[in-house]
């Protein structure tokens, strides 16, 4: 058996899980693909029902697999989201008593980063997709339900438009521990204008394929939202982040 991070044993069912991951990969299975039933996997993997269970159900909450029920059912092969990071680097936020403070100054950081490298490697779609995003903020700042929905499908496809898959992974946790509507920051109309041009000036330094003039757009437009929250809301900054926190 080996050992997690040199200090004790994995458990047996973790151990089975990144066996079922890597047969997975092997196979070449892919969104949709139904593993093997739960007697033909007991007898591949000879572990017990117990554990087998306990794999499958640890792969299910990291995405990878849904569990249908009844007959005919058993794992389906799926694609993992951001939802296990997010769960994760929310619960090891929590127990370090970090304030929401701690997401925005990390996205001051990583987000100028994402900019510059997506300048070089957004694709054409990616852009159209961006430009949309702008559009429909413009065309909806009545609407602070659709402004939250594209600010931040604006700054995932950037994220995306990296080309660093890791960056896009974590932008979308990240956005979704600091989804202003859940933790208490409000946007009046006057801070949406202001954020819907922030927007077309990135995407225009995106267009342009300048990744000096996107890095410095994205820049400006992360710290003025720091500077609004610092002045509106501080309170909700220096609150300590909790999991499922509404």
């Amino acid at each position: 058996m080996t050992s997690h991070g040199g200090f004790r044993p994995q458990k047996t069912a973790m151990l089975l899980a990144q066996s079922i991951v890597a047969d997975i990969n092997r196979r070449g299975n892919t969104v949709g693909d139904r593993l093997p039933p739960e007697r033909i996997m007991l007898e591949e993997y000879d572990v017990g029902r117990g554990t087998l269970r306990e794999a499958l159900r640890f792969l299910e909450l990291q995405g990878i697999i849904s569990l249908k029920p009844g007959p005919g059912g058993g794992p389906v092969v799926q694609k993992p989201d951001s939802t296990s990071l997010e769960t994760a680097l929310t619960l090891q936020l929590q127990f370090a008593n970090a304030p929401f403070r701690t997401i925005a100054e990390a996205r001051i950081g990583l987000e100028p980063l994402m900019a510059q490298l997506a300048a070089d490697r957004m694709t054409d779609e990616q852009l159209v997709d961006l430009k949309n995003s702008v559009e429909v903020m413009q065309d909806n700042l009545g609407n602070q339900s659709v402004f939250l929905e594209e600010n931040k499908r604006f700054h995932d496809v950037i994220a995306h438009g990296s080309g660093n898959q890791m960056f896009g992974f974590l932008v979308d946790a990240l956005l979704t521990i600091l989804d202003g509507s859940a933790i208490g920051i409000d946007y009046p109309e006057i801070r949406r204008v202001a954020v819907a041009k922030a927007h077309l000036k990135i995407y225009n330094a995106l267009e342009s394929r300048d990744p000096a003039a996107s890095a410095e757009a994205m820049t400006d437009h992360i710290q003025q939202y720091m500077k609004y929250a610092e002045r509106k809301f501080p309170d909700v900054l220096e609150a300590p982040i909790v999991w499922g926190a509404v």
